[in-house]
């Protein structure tokens, strides 16, 4: 298992607290829309394609794949920052490759749940961003997005989703819940994206 860090965009961490944030301590916030998805392991699964092509991954396919350690800040849009959060699983691109999937500009991401979000995808390979499945060296649990989450560092962490279950990738843009609901299409922490008017 590579152990990776995430500095993000040229910056570096003597400045890791966004603009409008603050320090979270040993605190880690629950943030859900509505309850927590309880979902085995075992019956988890994850759909990745455009639509027509596609190819659907389980837990040990999953992990077949390779694991990595990536050691984060995570930024909520409700103004937490939480310091060196360590989490462990798949790279995105690592995810792409093996799926053999074609150049689209963004990924829609669909949760259990129904809940969704959406990326540019370069934002998914050309970054930290992470098929989760550990935090802090154990399994993440219901409330924190388990059995397997997205983690996508550099963005606010609604982008994150939690019990993914699909990613479509599109040459369309499908704003996801929250981006319907007034957030940020894209959502930089460090340019305070929180709203669809900043």
């Amino acid at each position: 298992m590579e152990t990776r860090g995430f500095v993000g965009r040229g910056r570096d961490n003597s400045g890791r607290i966004p603009p409008g944030q603050h320090d979270a301590g040993h605190d880690f916030p629950v943030m859900i829309a509505g309850g927590a998805v309880e979902l085995a392991r075992e019956d988890w699964r994850l759909t990745v394609g455009d639509g027509v092509v596609s190819k659907t991954y389980d837990w040990d396919s999953l992990h077949a794949l390779g694991t990595e350690s990536i050691t984060v800040d995570i930024h909520c849009v409700t103004h937490w920052t939480k310091l060196d959060t360590t989490w462990g699983g798949v790279p995105v691109g690592a995810l792409f490759d093996d799926a053999g999937v074609g150049d689209y500009d963004y990924s829609i991401i669909t949760s259990y749940g129904e809940y969704t979000t959406n990326l540019p995808t370069t934002d998914l390979v050309d970054e930290s961003a992470l098929i989760a499945t550990s935090y802090d060296g154990a399994p993440i649990t219901a409330e924190h997005g388990g059995p397997v989450r997205l983690v996508v560092p550099h963005l606010y962490f609604w982008k994150s989703a939690k019990w993914i279950q699909q990613i479509l990738l599109s040459d369309q843009d499908e704003p996801g819940f929250w981006e319907v609901s007034g957030y940020h299409n894209y959502g930089d922490p460090w340019l305070e994206q929180r709203y669809s008017l900043d």
